[in-house]
């Protein structure tokens, strides 16, 4: 679940963290831990949000700044927080969850839990297919394909980059669409109904375009899915959809 920010949200200070006695007992960094976990089970700090920095815990607990690391580390490790180099410690989102067998629309997944989805297009043209990608597609090298890249977005944290190759013999008005309202998936649906898929699911690092776009760092895993569909007999299309590792998994009964 995401976590709502309250009404009476102040700004992300520690000037009101209250050390009890219970909490004396246990180590500093244990207490530090506890402290952030607190605030965004409270709701006081929400998913993507920039958290206090080393120095500002190391003044509040009056401890070595090394207690401080350990403690964020801890918390990177278990995938509460998420650091991002020369830009500070945010709350990570929590993972949501897809089907694998089943094609979904991602925005009615993401509206379902209550949240909102937009996207960003970033690429949206007509090419000539390469000898590898003709093939896919049982295509003479050359012959167009439309291709499109575009994020998908839950709330404000990006989960998805799904770049995608389609057959215009298949869905001849891809191009034409208002990917603003209406997502590629849902107009494939309509277009071109899903005979058959087959699909790979692995983990990878991401490219530096990826984690750009996923604003992620390079060196944090993805799942990427890639799916090939049929419809009318013919090849329909090939995705490849990115997933930031810590935000995502997939789900599936036999």
């Amino acid at each position: 679940m995401f976590y709502k920010r309250p009404k009476n949200h102040k700004a992300l200070t520690l000037s009101n963290v209250k050390i009890t006695d219970m909490t004396i007992k246990r180590p500093i960094f244990q207490r530090i831990k506890d402290h952030i976990l607190a605030q965004i089970e409270q709701g006081a700090w929400t998913e993507g949000e920039l958290i206090p920095s080393e120095m500002a815990f190391t003044k509040e607990f009056n401890t070595s700044r090394m207690t401080v690391n350990r403690a964020l580390r801890e918390l990177t490790d278990e995938q509460i927080l998420t650091r991002r180099k020369g830009a500070g410690t945010y709350v990570a989102a929590t993972k949501v969850a897809a089907t694998l067998l089943e094609i979904k629309n991602i925005a009615d997944e993401i509206t379902a839990r209550g949240h909102t989805h937009h996207a960003e297009l970033h690429t949206l043209e007509k090419i000539k297919a390469p000898e590898k990608l003709a093939a896919q597609f049982g295509l003479k090298t050359g012959e167009i394909l439309f291709h499109s890249v575009m994020v998908h977005f839950e709330n404000t944290i990006a989960i998805q980059v799904e770049e995608r190759w389609v057959n215009p013999k298949i869905a001849p008005d891809y191009m034409t669409q208002d990917f603003a309202h209406i997502t590629p998936n849902e107009y494939l649906m309509q277009a071109a109904p899903l005979q058959g898929m087959d699909y790979v699911l692995e983990a990878t690092l991401p490219t530096e375009t990826i984690a750009h776009m996923l604003h992620i760092l390079v060196d944090q895993p993805c799942l990427v899915l890639q799916r090939k569909t049929r419809s009318a007999n013919q090849i329909a299309t090939l995705v490849t959809m990115w997933h930031p590792g810590n935000r995502y998994r997939f789900v599936g009964d036999g």
